[in-house]
């Protein structure tokens, strides 16, 4: 059974960081490309970041560029997201997302797998 669940969210200061960890289960995570997501509260979930199955190749939305850096440990079959120079327009529910395929992705359609979420909370 595929399981994929997400921790390290919390309640942050702006300008402060955190660092999300996602540990997939299920064989055919371990060969996929993986994302994170995130749903504000009364908007639309948004892609974040994503990494190919070697973390080779990574891409970022234009609203965390520079402060965000996505990177995996196939050995320990987790994924992570370093948050850096949080801002209150960061908070939000951040979803760790997996694939089947080798190459990552920016359309939430496209991923197979879906953890539960982990609540990030940035104060002014």
């Amino acid at each position: 059974q595929v399981q994929v669940v997400e921790s390290g969210g919390g309640l942050v200061q702006a300008g402060g960081s955190l660092r999300l960890s996602c540990v997939a289960s299920g064989r055919t995570i371990r060969s996929g490309g993986m994302g994170w997501f995130r749903q504000a509260p009364g908007k639309e979930r948004e892609f974040v970041a994503a990494i190919t199955w070697s973390g080779g190749f990574t891409g970022y939305a234009d609203s965390v560029k520079g402060r965000f850096t996505i990177s995996r440990d196939n050995v320990k079959n987790t994924l992570f997201l370093q948050m850096n120079n949080l801002k209150p327009e960061d908070t939000a529910v951040y979803y760790c997302a997996s694939r089947n395929k080798v190459s990552y992705s920016d359309i939430e359609g496209e991923y197979d797998y879906w953890g539960q979420g982990t609540q990030v909370t940035v104060s002014s």
